[in-house]
């Protein structure tokens, strides 16, 4: 399996989006290494990925996935982060498997009564015909959050073009993609929270720039999980880790700082 390990420190798994490719999450990546030791992969039915994949396992798939990179780098506990459809993963994986998970961080993920309308629905049902549809549409659903995260237009041209070279060198799948969504209708997310026994970090953007998910079923984890503890990435929607990566990072660094604190002390 691929596996990117990067930074030194409290051991951090970022488990990446809906696109299933590590690419996508780089500049997380290389900011949060400043800070933890940091830890992600492509999704493994990702052909680059290099690992494993049953598809009759559906999400447990992945959790399989995160456990094995764990105990190839022979990490026994880390801080498991989800980015979105990630965070579907990050939760399963705490649920079941609470003595490897010191901490679980959930950003912008799909809350627990979250499913695909009917609209996307079909999208999902038929991507290789309404993949490119979507793909399409994005940058303009996007458009709005991106120039409120990045007000400076040259600033916003590199993010540009470093996107589309992340595209170019990373191509998605919209057949895995429409897979990868239809699996989140199939989790029992409330099932899984009431399993949550780690500290708890739900991330989430501006509501009025989340044009992906609903900010507001992405806060009911915070009800679900007990002690759960809520951070706003400001001046952000769905990107907010990739368009302010390095305040991202600052936000799971403090987090990843007060877990390894509160073990300390449950040591002591």
């Amino acid at each position: 399996m691929q596996i990117i390990d990067r930074g030194s420190g409290t051991p951090v798994v970022v488990i990446p989006g809906l696109q299933g490719r590590w690419e996508y999450v780089r500049a997380s990546i290389d900011a949060l290494a400043d800070s933890c030791r940091t830890i992600t992969f492509s999704l493994c039915d990702e052909p680059s990925a290099g690992a494993p994949h049953d598809r009759e396992n559906g999400l447990d798939s992945y959790v399989a996935q995160v456990e094995a990179a764990l105990d190839t780098l022979g990490i026994q506990k880390a801080i498991v982060c989800g980015i979105s459809f990630g965070g579907i993963i990050a939760l399963r994986f705490a649920a079941r498997h609470p003595e490897r998970t010191s901490g679980l961080v959930l950003v912008s993920t799909p809350g627990p009564f979250w499913h695909l309308k009917r609209r996307h629905d079909t999208y999902a049902r038929w991507p290789l015909v309404f993949g490119p549809l979507f793909l399409a549409e994005t940058p303009f659903r996007l458009r709005r959050e991106v120039r409120a995260a990045i007000t400076d237009k040259l600033e916003r041209r590199r993010f540009t073009r470093r996107q589309v070279m992340t595209v170019l060198e990373a191509p998605v799948s919209t057949p895995r993609m429409a897979a990868r969504a239809r699996l989140i209708g199939q989790a029992d997310r409330q099932r899984d929270c009431a399993a949550i026994a780690c500290p708890t970090l739900i991330i989430h953007g501006d509501p009025a720039l989340d044009h992906v998910v609903d900010v507001g079923g992405t806060s009911e984890y915070s009800r679900l999980i007990g002690g759960a503890a809520t951070e706003v990435l400001e001046h952000t929607g769905h990107l907010g880790s990739i368009t302010r990566p390095r305040e991202f990072a600052a936000i799971v660094a403090r987090f990843a700082n007060a877990s390894r604190q509160d073990d300390h002390h449950s040591a002591a």
